[in-house]
């Protein structure tokens, strides 16, 4: 299943970035234990790198692990070599361009309208709407009207109870940190995640 499929048909993206590796390890394979299908990782959280590379080797080949906050061609390549299947940027970036090189699928992150513009023309999978909460579920309603087309997946702010209110509004997908993860990227209670990451996929469920 190519990224934007998978996208479509789970709608939420995990997003993990923590200071403590190991946390970070066992959050992602929680994560994809508790059947969340899409797991970014991000390059500014501690030896990210490192973190993907052995979550691949724990979760295999067919995982969808991606790294984000991609930014330069070298943090492209590196994440492509650590094990990413996909790139994640919170703007407009060198990165966007290597990913195409690499043949890897890039959520590009963009929030006006002409940077709407630029990530598509980009060849992005979908549009990372960054930060989501400026605008919230409002903002993406009114982008919807001249960009129909776009897979818009609203990033930063976005809670349990946003999430939802995103979907309505035309999000394929909504990506989650810090009100899913909660503490356990600091080493907090694994099990306490693995409640949080159920009731998001009872929440962006199909109606």
């Amino acid at each position: 299943m190519n990224l934007l499929d998978s996208l479509r048909t789970h709608r939420l993206l995990a997003i993990v970035r923590g200071p403590d590796p190991a946390a970070a390890l066992a959050s992602v394979l929680t994560l994809a234990d508790a059947g969340i299908a899409l797991i970014e990782v991000s390059l500014s959280g501690a030896d990210a790198l490192d973190t993907i590379r052995r979550a691949r080797t724990a979760l295999g080949a067919d995982a969808q692990l991606g790294a984000g906050t991609v930014l330069s061609a070298e943090d492209a390549q590196r994440a492509a070599d650590a094990g990413a299947t996909f790139l994640v940027t919170p703007a407009l970036a060198p990165s966007i361009a290597e990913a195409g090189r690499l043949g890897l699928p890039v959520l590009a992150g963009a929030l006006t309208p002409s940077e709407v513009v630029q990530a598509d023309a980009s060849g992005a999978a979908a549009v990372k709407l960054f930060p989501a909460s400026l605008g919230g579920p409002a903002y993406l309603g009114a982008l919807r009207d001249p960009f129909p087309r776009t897979a818009f997946v609203p990033v930063g702010g976005v809670d349990a109870d946003s999430a939802r209110a995103y979907l309505d509004r035309g999000a394929t997908a909504v990506g989650v940190g810090s009100p899913l993860l909660g503490d356990a990227v600091r080493g907090g209670d694994l099990g306490a995640l693995r409640e949080r990451a159920a009731a998001f996929r009872a929440g962006v469920a199909p109606s």
